[in-house]
């Protein structure tokens, strides 16, 4: 390991690159075991989960929710006069996501102060290969200051960023980040990517108002999903409004009048709109990381390469999280460094020493209706060879027969025929993942249909479905 002397040399025992949920995670149950732990972060604390994810995307979601309950509290006999109607004011709402990311930044940050993590502020990348067991580290604070560190073990915990538009006039195009905090509220609105954030904002932003077109160019959206429920879910958001154009994609973006912007699809339309969100996908944040000195490979994909340990080719430097490429969400990254601190430095006193399992990880889409999904989709059972059972019920929730709202609800189970068990759960509708998150402790447990018929349920409720499955669909 070589550095310039004028840098200031410090030694630790992990070095976390990355403030986001699982660096922050395994910094500081390290740092709890007595390990002496620094944590460099160039942008603010949380990553993009609290800053310009789940959080602000949540927080916007109940935003867009509150417009479908003005609407249907007339059915349940409330009344207002017409003219005071409710109106979005869009600064506030900004003003009050930024308030509460603040908070979350303040908390992280606290976080690592209690547990005696050094924090330090700027970019930082691998000095090199490994020398005399310590692995180098430099950081270069917003300033041009540089510090460079000794670490027995590095981890890499960068995540990802969105991938940006590449087709002609893509600069005038946004992404994800920059959604939450627009100028001025878009009013038509244009979403490029069929992917849970494409969907999520197109849902968003047309309950709040925004005249919404979604654009992907396969043949339905959320690709990856139980393909009933992606159907079910798209004719949904097209029944509310948004409009989705499949087997399309963008050909040029321009300029036009008033700072819109002209959009020119392949199948020759021109869709005028005031701001164009590209969510075509995510890659990982490695940029400034100096990897290939330091002897970390990558995949083609850019993402880095580990073992079941978390541990690159490069020896003491482990990765987790979004950057590695496994599963990109933020309880997976959480686990993920929790298991890495607990196998370098040793559980807490008497507990086990924690392993991944990626097996029934429940996942949710906060698209509108929502999506809530553990297990396996029906055509990842089909193509395991498995003999299944499917049970669905498509049905209008009962707090519509009196608000008006045509929009409906998907519960399904797919059930393993030899051994009964359960094996995959989906469900789209209000509070989909709520309920999804209690049915994955079940799955977790292995439980089986038996067991899930055996269950009272409680009436009357959305979940209460799951438990009241007796038709078989398919098989």
């Amino acid at each position: 390991m070589t550095r310039p002397d004028s840098l200031l040399d410090s030694s630790f025992d992990l070095f976390v690159i990355g403030g986001g949920s699982g660096g922050v995670r395994a910094a500081r149950m390290a740092a709890q075991r007595g390990a002496r732990v620094a944590l460099a972060e160039g942008s603010r604390m949380g990553g993009t989960c609290v800053n310009v994810g789940c959080i602000p995307k949540k927080l916007y979601s109940y935003a867009a929710g509150y417009a479908e309950a003005f609407e249907e509290a007339r059915g349940f006999g409330w009344r207002w006069p017409q003219a005071a109607a409710p109106q979005l004011d869009w600064a506030a709402l900004k003003s009050a996501r930024a308030q509460e990311i603040a908070r979350l930044n303040g908390v992280y940050e606290g976080l690592m102060a209690q547990a005696g993590v050094a924090v330090l502020r700027g970019q930082a990348g691998l000095l090199g290969p490994q020398a005399g067991g310590l692995q180098g580290v430099q950081v270069r604070a917003a300033d041009g200051r540089q510090t460079a560190h000794a670490a027995r073990h590095v981890l890499i915990a960068t995540g990802g960023m969105p991938r940006r538009a590449s087709v002609p006039g893509g600069e005038l195009a946004i992404t994800s980040d920059e959604m939450f905090d627009l100028p001025a509220f878009p009013r038509r609105l244009l979403v490029v990517g069929g992917g849970y954030i494409g969907c999520e904002m197109a849902s968003i932003f047309h309950g709040l108002g925004a005249d919404v077109t979604l654009v992907y160019r396969g043949e339905q959206v959320l690709r990856g999903f139980d393909d009933e429920v992606r159907t079910f879910v798209a004719g949904q958001m097209q029944q509310a409004g948004v409009r989705v154009l499949t087997r399309c994609d963008v050909r040029r973006i321009s300029a036009g009048a008033d700072g819109a912007r002209q959009v020119e699809l392949t199948d020759g339309q021109i869709i005028t709109a005031d701001a164009v969100l590209y969510a075509t996908g995510r890659e990982p944040n490695t940029r400034g990381l100096n990897l290939a000195a330091a002897g970390v490979a990558a995949d083609a994909g850019g993402h880095i390469e580990v073992d079941e340990h978390f541990a690159t080719r490069a020896p003491g430097i482990y990765a987790i999280g979004d950057v590695v490429g496994r599963m990109a969400l933020t309880p997976v990254a959480l686990a993920e460094g929790m298991a890495l601190a607990d196998q370098l430095f040793g559980p807490a006193p008497g507990q086990p020493a924690r392993q991944m399992n990626y097996r029934n990880i429940p996942t949710a889409v906060f698209t509108h209706p929502p999506i809530g999904t553990v297990g396996l989709t029906e055509e990842q059972a089909r193509a395991a060879g498995r003999p299944i059972r499917v049970y669905r019920s498509d049905f209008r929730p009962l707090r519509h027969t009196l608000s008006g709202s045509s929009e409906r609800a998907l519960v399904k189970l797919i059930v393993d025929d030899a051994s009964d068990r359960v094996i995959g759960l989906h469900m789209a509708g209000p509070d989909a993942p709520e309920i999804t998150q209690g049915f994955a402790v079940a799955l977790q447990c292995g439980a089986t249909k038996a067991q899930f018929d055996a269950t009272i349920g409680i009436h009357p409720t959305l979940a209460e479905e799951f438990v009241t499955l007796r038709q078989v669909a398919r098989n």
